[in-house]
């Protein structure tokens, strides 16, 4: 259950358990603004809870799993329970493990969830619309949040199900977009992480049709939607970035300081025929020429990506040009994983399956490189002057906080050491010591 999520309320109290990626979050923190709206308080656990609501994962097994077992441990400690999200798409297989739902339904269903709550739980009579603060009910902590622009995939990666639970593009106006940025500026939001399935790839289904903001015409495009989030005083990162061309137009906007020196591309592989079989969007050596015209540009850039190893069809000798190609972009930060078939995926008709130790090992190797180059590029910074965001504090005392570099959750963090500050605030500080993974600094 989650825990930031608790509100008193004198009326019927939901529980919420959350799942997934940033972009199901997103969804989460909407639902609860919706249920706030309307006067329901959220329970901090099973037994004070009248109803649950499960938002699901349902892009690989593991997440499918983990939804499964969710929903069977609020059914033990509660008993009535609404599913929703991405697994909610097959409510065939929910209802065949979990036969006692109350209601299942898909991503982004939010007139359906609260249908569902409404037929379970009826509303209080007068609705609350005071209790919910102007940014919305946020689970993430109070000094950062998710922005999301858009929702679903034009994209048709043979390794992924997203357009077939989410749907294709659909790009927020952007007005809305930056109503909800401001709004969270004023809230006390002091980083943005913008956030879809395709943030380079935002009002292409509008054909960046212009929209307005307090008045003022603006193109609906990435470009024109960063420099105008750049102008909120606060940090503002990048996430699921493809390296299309036009996103060069962004490299300026950091080099000026508007927007994080950061960029999140998941790459995925970088042998041609690999990527074609992947059905990516982006040829390896044309990536690797911009990476190095936008660290020109911007040489504190820090690049963040993820890779499949052992995709089917993959031999040693492209194996070895993965390498070759991280070895050459010398990432900043990279996730990788094994390939494992999703269900739906069009991949899993592909021949000539990796076998999976082999794909095991291909992994280790992979990230014993990519381990390296990280600590190395760690190590540089010895000595630097870095601002840095505090998000909490350490068992030994330490200030847990985080650089430019680093995005919450899945980057590293900075251990600032002999400081005292609050969480959301910025400190300048000096690194001491790194890691393949962290940051130590000091206040000079």
């Amino acid at each position: 259950m989650n825990k930031s999520a608790e509100m008193s309320s004198p009326g019927p109290r939901i529980g919420f358990v959350s799942l997934g990626c940033p972009k199901a979050l997103v969804d989460s923190e909407q639902i609860l603004s919706r249920l706030r709206a309307e006067g329901y308080g959220i329970a901090p656990d099973y037994a004070g809870a009248d109803l649950v609501v499960v938002n699901t994962c349902g892009f690989i097994d593991s997440a499918i799993a983990e939804s499964l077992d969710a929903i069977g441990e609020a059914m033990a400690e509660n008993g009535r329970v609404v599913v929703t999200g991405c697994l909610g798409k097959d409510a065939a297989r929910i209802q065949a493990a979990h036969p006692g739902v109350l209601a299942v339904t898909g991503p982004q269903a939010f007139e359906e969830v609260m249908a569902a709550v409404h037929e379970q739980v009826p509303p209080p009579h007068d609705p609350f619309a005071s209790l919910v603060p102007p940014q919305g009910i946020k689970l993430t902590p109070r000094h950062y949040a998710y922005l999301k622009i858009s929702e679903g995939c034009n994209h048709r990666c043979s390794f992924c199900i997203i357009p077939s639970l989410r749907g294709d593009l659909v790009s927020r106006p952007i007005g809305d977009v930056l109503g909800e940025a401001e709004r969270l500026a004023a809230a006390g939001v002091r980083e943005l992480l913008v956030i879809s399935q395709d943030t380079s790839a935002y009002g292409v289904d509008t054909r960046y049709r212009t929209g307005f903001h307090n008045g003022r015409p603006l193109k609906s495009d990435i470009a024109n939607l960063a420099a105008a989030l750049g102008e909120l005083g606060i940090w503002v990162r990048l996430h699921y970035v493809y390296p299309y061309p036009h996103v060069d137009r962004l490299i300026p906007l950091m080099a000026e300081g508007r927007l994080l020196p950061y960029l999140d591309m998941p790459l995925q592989h970088g042998h041609p025929r690999v990527l074609k079989a992947m059905r990516r969007p982006a040829a390896a050596e044309r990536v690797l020429e911009r990476i190095r015209l936008w660290r020109e540009q911007v040489p504190d850039l820090t690049l963040r990506s993820t890779f499949i190893v052992g995709f089917p069809g993959e031999t040693e000798a492209e194996f070895e040009a993965l390498l070759d190609f991280l070895d050459e972009a010398q990432l900043d930060r990279v996730g990788a994983f094994a390939y494992s078939p999703v269900e739906g995926a069009a991949a899993n008709a592909l021949a000539d399956a990796v076998p999976e130790a082999e794909k095991q090992a291909r992994l280790e190797a992979f990230m014993e490189l990519q381990a390296e180059i990280s600590a190395g590029k760690l190590q540089a910074k010895i000595g630097s002057r870095q601002t840095v965001l505090v998000d909490g504090h350490a068992e030994d005392g330490a200030l847990v906080a985080r650089s430019a570099a680093d995005a919450p959750e899945i980057d590293g963090v900075v251990f600032v050491e002999g400081a005292a500050a609050a969480p959301g605030t910025f400190l300048e500080v000096e690194v001491t010591g790194a890691t393949e993974h962290d940051l130590f600094a000091r206040v000079p």
